[in-house]
């Protein structure tokens, strides 16, 4: 299995803290947010490989990143762009990783900016029990936080039933996050996806294409997920778990 970071945005959201440094290397805990991601991708012994898919600004910052934790398990790549204009996208730095390395393998997708405290590993047993496409996903309370996630309705098993992303009328409470497992099979699909002229950025819109062609399980997580988007929830997240 192979794990691919997303770390190529430009966090405007977040500005002025991000404008000369990446979101995934802002502190939380005594340690950048990049750090506690990979250090639980590390606990699954079947990921040989991790992917970090930075933009030209900031792809030096993670190399010394890497370097200073002799992370030789990481490898990070640069996908060209320098600005919130010409940004590939999510899904863009997805495809751009999976045709760079030639990637043939199941694949472990987490945005760059994710901050959790459950166990990842757990996510990936239910991967195993399951055997097909699984993604991270809680019941969310707050209207206006669900409008900003991709948004499942699911059956008994927690198949993904219907799947809308950013929706202004959310169907359910179910928000999901952006941790991901594909398999090998579903991999080949995201050069499909954007053959086809969907959208690019956020890579809930792949799943929503995805749902209605391929079973999707959700894995509902014991713990929390935040979002780190603003400098007030930033700011939060620091006060409860350390800077």
């Amino acid at each position: 299995m192979k794990a691919i970071i997303l770390a190529a945005g430009y966090a405007t959201r977040l500005y002025p803290l991000t404008e000369n440094k990446s979101k995934a290397l802002l502190s939380i805990g005594g340690k950048p947010i990049i750090g506690h991601i990979a250090d639980s991708l590390m606990k699954i012994p079947e990921i040989d490989k991790i992917y970090v898919i930075s933009n030209s600004r900031f792809y030096g910052d993670f190399v010394q990143w890497k370097n200073e934790n002799s992370l030789e398990i990481v490898e990070v790549l640069d996908d060209g762009t320098d600005s919130d204009e010409n940004k590939l996208g999510a899904i863009g730095d997805i495809d751009f990783v999976i045709k760079n390395k030639n990637i043939d393998d199941d694949l472990f997708i987490i945005a760059g900016d994710s901050f959790f405290t459950f166990e990842i590993k757990g996510f990936y047993d239910y991967y195993l029990e399951k055997g097909e496409d699984c993604v991270c996903a809680e019941k969310l309370e707050d209207l206006n936080l669900l409008k900003r996630f991709a948004v499942a309705s699911v059956d008994s098993d927690n198949r993904i039933t219907d799947l809308v992303e950013k929706p202004q009328e959310p169907q359910s409470d179910l928000g999901v996050y952006a941790s991901y497992i594909y398999t090998k099979d579903t991999v080949k699909l995201f050069e499909k996806y954007l053959a086809e002229g969907n959208k690019p950025d956020a890579p809930g819109f792949f799943l929503q294409w995805l749902y209605s062609k391929k079973t999707v399980y959700a894995y509902k997580i014991d713990g929390e997920f935040l979002d780190i988007g603003t400098p007030e929830s930033y700011r939060e997240a620091q006060e409860r778990f350390g800077e």
